[in-house]
């Protein structure tokens, strides 16, 4: 099971520590350009809050269950990161609706995806 949990987290980094610093360095326009379409749903200052928080989660994965110090952390950071995909899914399922964009649908399974990763690591390190 550790195993499993430890592979959800380095997945988990991976993608947010990607996300997050394309979101934090990025223009709103060049975010567009490479699929970040969230970045069109809100103002510059929401997207780089979140990009932050995404990046302090990433440290928040990895640093506390390897160190030894406070891994119930691991599990908030999950947890956290759950509440952040269940935004996504919502942004994304309503500028499917709203565009309709079939698109948008294939990202909302992806987020999904990851909710399910995010749920799965904070259940077991909770």
């Amino acid at each position: 099971m550790n195993i499993a949990l430890w592979a959800g987290q380095v997945a988990l980094a991976a993608i947010f520590a990607l996300s997050g610093a394309l979101k934090a360095t990025m223009s709103r326009q060049r975010l567009l350009e490479t699929g970040q379409t969230g970045a069109a749903a809100y103002p510059l200052p929401v997207v780089r809050f979140t990009a932050i928080c995404e990046l302090f989660a990433v440290v928040g994965l990895i640093l506390p269950v390897l160190l030894g110090i406070a891994p119930v952390l691991t599990g908030w950071a999950a947890a956290g990161l759950a509440v952040v995909m269940v935004g996504a899914m919502a942004m994304h399922g309503r500028l499917a609706v709203v565009r309709h964009e079939p698109a948008e649908w294939r990202t909302v399974g992806i987020n999904a995806l990851i909710f399910a990763v995010c749920v799965f690591v904070a259940a077991g390190r909770l």
